[in-house]
Order: structure tokens, then C-alpha cells, then sequence
């Protein structure tokens, strides 16, 4: 039972906790000298060390420095929590968050929430950032706080759709109906503050998090305004808000992630970092200004849902073995290939994860930065002052660096700065944009490097595609048809003992039959014969032909081994790959 949970706050905040637990009642002096003494010889936090002498429990230690950080006590057994306050926090995000609203100004713009540890700020700050409301933070019991949330939100839980049906009948938000770009900034400012705009714009995010999608869009047309979630690659099409609120929702995103709302004829960039699950997201920001108004485009980097262990995605265990003798080379170019969105950066940051090592200097420069990794160097190219990938890479070469990653070589002065790197004895890693490996090198000569050089520095080229699994809750095998085998130019003779299976679609994955997905790939290792077609300028076929020849197993050939396994289905593998005769 903790004791002493009525006392004065004022009295406590940024006391020492040893005195704070004292005031309480729920030490003696004596004790407080003894784990002072155990501090002194051993070091470590003064509370961990009352909990392993048994003087405190967990729940005493919470309320301590819950009142240590100036945080009034909340019975919540006694209160009432008002319908206002709780529409300020969707129930997803209460519950993620770990936080319950308690009460709510209009007039101040201010949200008091009972939270159940003092140390959950990130939270608080997450919650301030998404309602834009001032948050005054009170401490709860721990052991309540869940039963309480199902309390108020099981009861009160509401839809995107209703939400919206709220907004469609909010006169406030109706005035702004065919405005376009006479409304003046305050009235902007107004609107994305609203509480309607607030929550539906948290109940998007929270969503679409929750559904591991991607992208969120949020785009304007002349009769209409469309949100679109881009899950395992393709877009559904969410309930379509009020064309009249575009601008008010474009104006909320923007406030969030600190951008400009008076500029409406720029494109503009920003980010939103926010901790959901006790998870970090961020969310890279993209405003386009377009003929019927902003459209706005929020990428998801959920470092929880993304794997950066090379086991995870999706080589083969003889792939693996190759991929891993490419990148573990002392010097030479390594690149990864295929369409936007394959997957061409996870691959690579997954390697640079296993590099990375206190005796390897790693620099990266990329378009965004993606992921935040210790122990590398990365810096964000920036065009309009004229930090370029070219620039960025000239000067890595001075910071003494082992392995470098160019995020993408678009123009002949970076490829030719790569291959100067590659030649001083540095590992390069870096990204093309071509249907298979083979087709990267005509891509480099298209550039205008040399094939002398290619052949001196190119060490290996990886083509990858990325495909949907199927649905494990409802997976099931079934036989497919002639006409489809036919599309993997496969005989029923070739498939006799083979077992092919789909899903059948159910509320787990939304009823596409496919939940994530995994990488397919090709590895084309250079070796003399290829270099030596290299430097006829062989065509793409004949090198390809000639990589199949040692052992190069085709994106094609790999999509048929997912089938073969149960991974992945013929449609998905027909609709990423193509025949090896239509690639130029």
C-alpha cells in the first residue's frame, strides 16, 4: 500500500528522491543512509538500489518520482473523465501512449492526461505534437490506468467515417467550402487547430501505422479530395474527407512537422518523429503544391517493421554466401538495382549493419537519410546549396573512410568519383535504377564511364523485387490454371508434384490474401569472361546469358523457387519480374 500521496507537490518538485521518499512516508532515515552507502560503493540509481534492498516496490518508486518532477496525484477510482477531453485523444493513441485525458480547457488550450510512469516525456511530447494542445501531466496508478482506459474508450471508440460524418456537419468547416485561396491566414491557422481536423488527422496517422503501411496520401482534386494508404506496395483508397477541408488538413500536417503554412505556392519538406508502442516513427514529410491544392505525402519509417539483418530478407542460403563474399571485399563498387521502392536501400543498410564495426570508418550520403544508425556517418544531400552527391563524395575521400554508401549514382561525375574511391581502396556501395543486374552496366556506359574502368572496380551488381507474402491466417493450396502456368512459361509436366498455394482473404489482411512482403534476387558477380564482354560492350542479352552460364539464377528463376516454397504466389512474381527476353 503506498502511503503519502496527499501531500504538498510544490513541496517535493526537484527534491532529492531520497528525500522525496522520506516526506512520503515510505522510508525511514536509516534506510535512506543505507542505500546512499550501497550508492557510494557501487554506484548506480538510487531508486534501483531501495528496489533490490526491498525498502521500496515499483509502484512507490513511480508516485516518488512522479512528485520528484512536479506532478500532482490523480485517484482515478474518484474521477469522472468529461467527453470533451477524452475526443482529444483517439483511443488508439491513448492506448499506445499509455496515457489517459483527465480534463480539458477550450479557453487555454490545455489538456491535463494522468500517465502511469514519470519517465513516459516522449509520450507527452507525442501527444503534444499530434493535438497541438498544451499537456499538463499528472501521475496515475500504474495498475489502474489500463482497466481505466477500457473503461472510457470501449465505450467510446469511433470510426474515420463517422468522424467525418462529424466534420461534413461542422458549420466552422463548412464556410470554408469554395474558398480555394481567398482564405486569409488566420482563418487557415483557425481551422487546422480545430479539434475535428486535429483528431482526424491522428486517427489517419494512427492507422495507417497500425496497418504497417508506407505512404499516406493526402490528395486534392477539382471535385475531390482523396487519403490513400499504400500497404505492401499498392494503394487503398480510404473514406474521402470533404473536398472543403483539404486546405485545413494540408495546414495541420504542416504544423506538425514546423513547416511554413503561409507558403502554399513552394514544395516543401519536413519530418514528424513520434514513439507509438514505445516504438520511434518518423514520418518524412512531402508538400506539393498542384492545380486544385497541396498535396501531401507523409513517408513511414517504422524502424520496428523494418529488418536490417541481412537472415531476414528473403536471400537464400546460397545467395547469402554470395552477397556476403561481395560486401566483404576490401575495396571495389557493389551495387543494388531495381525500380523505386524494391527495397534497393534496406538491402544495403543491412549490410552496412553487419560492417559496421569500432575498427570501420562508414560514411554514407543519401536522399533522405533513412535510417539513423551508430557508428555511421551520414550526411543528407541538400541540391539547393548545392550539396550534391558528386560533392559529398569528393569529400569523404579526405575523412579517411572504409567503406563509403553513395545513395544513388545518377550522373557521370559521381560514377567517375566512385570508381576513383573504389581504385584508392575503398568498398563503395551504391544504388542503380535498372530493370535486372545485368542492365547495370549498360546504365554506366550510358552515363559515359569507360568500360576499363567498370571492369577495374565493378566487383558485383544484386537486382532485387520486392513481393507480397501470403497471408499465413489464410493460406491455403490450390492448382492454377494452364494459362497462368503458361505466364511462367511452365508445362504441367514442369510442375507435377509441385503444391501452389494463395490466400483466400480474411479480416487479417484486409481480404487481399497477402500480409508483407519479401526480397527476390539475382547476384551477378564479375568475373574475367564478363569483364572481358565488358569491355567489347557485349549486350545486356549476352552478358546475361553468359552470368546465367556460371550460375546466375535470374529475378524470374528466384520468384518460381518463392512459389515452389509457399512464400509468395505466380501473380505476384509475373507482375514484379519479366521475361528475360523483354529486358533490352
Amino acid at each position: 500500500m503506498v502511503t503519502g500521496l496527499d501531500i504538498n507537490v510544490a513541496e517535493l518538485r526537484g527534491r532529492p528522491l531520497g528525500r522525496v521518499l522520506v516526506k512520503m512516508g515510505l522510508i525511514t532515515r536509516e534506510q535512506l543512509h543505507e542505500a546512499l552507502e550501497v550508492q557510494h560503493e557501487k554506484g548506480g540509481p538510487l531508486g534501483q538500489i531501495l528496489l533490490d534492498l526491498g525498502h521500496i516496490d515499483q509502484k512507490g518508486l513511480t508516485f516518488a518520482l512522479g512528485f520528484q518532477a512536479g506532478m500532482e496525484y490523480v485517484d482515478l477510482d474518484k474521477i469522472t473523465v468529461p467527453e470533451q477531453a477524452l475526443k482529444q485523444i483517439p483511443s488508439q493513441l491513448a492506448f499506445s501512449c499509455k496515457v489517459i485525458p483527465l480534463d480539458h480547457d477550450e479557453a487555454s488550450k490545455t489538456l491535463t492526461v494522468g500517465i502511469g510512469s514519470a519517465d513516459n516525456f516522449r509520450a507527452i511530447d507525442d501527444i503534444r505534437t499530434l493535438t497541438g494542445l498544451n499537456i499538463i501531466p499528472k501521475i496515475v496508478d500504474p495498475d489502474k490506468l489500463e482497466s481505466h482506459l477500457h473503461k472510457y474508450y470501449d465505450t467510446a471508440t469511433e470510426s474515420i467515417g463517422e468522424l467525418i460524418n462529424e466534420i461534413t456537419g461542422d458549420e466552422q468547416l463548412a464556410a470554408l467550402e469554395n474558398r480555394g485561396e481567398s482564405i486569409d491566414l488566420e482563418t487557415i491557422k483557425e481551422a487546422a487547430d480545430s479539434n475535428p481536423i486535429r483528431r482526424l488527422v491522428n486517427m489517419v496517422l494512427l492507422q495507417a501505422i497500425r496497418d504497417r503501411a508506407s505512404d499516406i496520401h493526402f490528395e486534392p482534386f477539382e471535385k475531390e479530395f482523396k487519403i490513400r494508404y499504400r500497404i505492401d506496395g499498392l494503394l487503398y483508397e480510404m473514406v474521402p474527407p470533404p473536398k472543403s477541408i483539404a486546405m485545413a488538413i494540408a495546414s495541420r500536417i504542416k504544423v506538425m512537422a514546423n513547416l511554413d503554412i503561409a507558403e502554399r505556392r513552394l514544395p516543401q519538406d519536413g519530418r514528424i518523429e513520434l514513439l507509438i508502442n514505445n516504438q520511434p516513427i518518423d514520418l518524412r514529410v512531402s508538400v506539393l503544391p498542384t492545380m486544385f491544392g497541396e498535396s501531401v505525402v507523409l513517408r513511414v519509417l517504422d524502424r520496428s517493421q523494418v529488418s536490417l539483418d541481412l537472415e531476414q530478407l528473403g536471400f537464400r542460403e546460397e545467395e547469402l554466401r554470395l552477397f556476403r563474399r561481395l560486401i566483404h571485399r576490401p575495396n571495389g563498387i557493389c551495387l543494388v538495382t531495381g525500380p523505386t521502392g524494391s527495397g534497393k536501400t534496406t538491402t544495403l543498410y543491412a549490410a552496412l549493419s553487419e560492417l559496421n564495426d569500432v575498427s570501420v570508418k562508414i560514411l554514407t550520403t543519401e536522399d533522405p537519410v533513412e535510417y539513423d544508425i551508430d557508428g555511421l556517418i551520414q550526411v543528407q544531400i541538400d541540391p539547393a546549396i548545392g550539396l550534391t552527391f558528386a560533392r559529398c563524395l569528393r569529400h569523404f575521400l579526405r575523412q579517411d573512410p572504409d567503406i563509403i554508401l553513395v545513395g544513388e549514382i545518377r550522373d557521370l561525375e559521381t560514377a567517375e568519383i566512385a570508381v576513383q574511391a573504389s581504385l584508392t581502396g575503398h568498398m563503395v556501395f551504391s544504388t542503380l535504377h535498372t530493370n535486372d543486374a545485368p542492365s547495370a552496366i549498360a546504365r554506366l556506359l550510358d552515363l559515359g564511364l569507360e568500360p576499363y574502368l567498370i571492369t577495374a572496380t565493378l566487383e558485383g551488381v544484386v537486382g532485387q523485387r520486392l513481393v507480397r507474402t501470403i497471408c499465413p491466417r489464410c493460406k491455403e493450396p490450390y492448382t492454377p490454371t494452364e494459362e497462368v502456368l503458361l505466364e511462367m512459361q511452365l508445362s504441367p509436366e514442369d510442375v507435377e508434384g509441385k503444391t501452389f498455394y494463395r490466400g483466400r482473404g480474411c479480416d487479417y489482411c484486409r481480404g487481399t490474401g497477402y500480409s508483407g512482403r519479401t526480397a527476390i534476387f539475382e547476384i551477378m558477380l564479375l568475373d574475367d569472361e564478363l569483364r572481358e564482354l565488358i569491355m567489347k560492350r557485349a549486350s545486356t542479352n549476352t552478358l546475361r546469358e553468359a552470368a546465367r552460364k556460371k550460375g546466375m539464377r535470374t529475378l524470374r528463376e528466384s520468384g518460381l523457387l518463392a512459389i515452389y516454397d509457399g512464400i509468395t504466389t505466380i501473380e505476384e512474381v509475373i507482375s514484379q519480374t519479366v521475361y528475360e527476353e523483354d529486358v533490352v
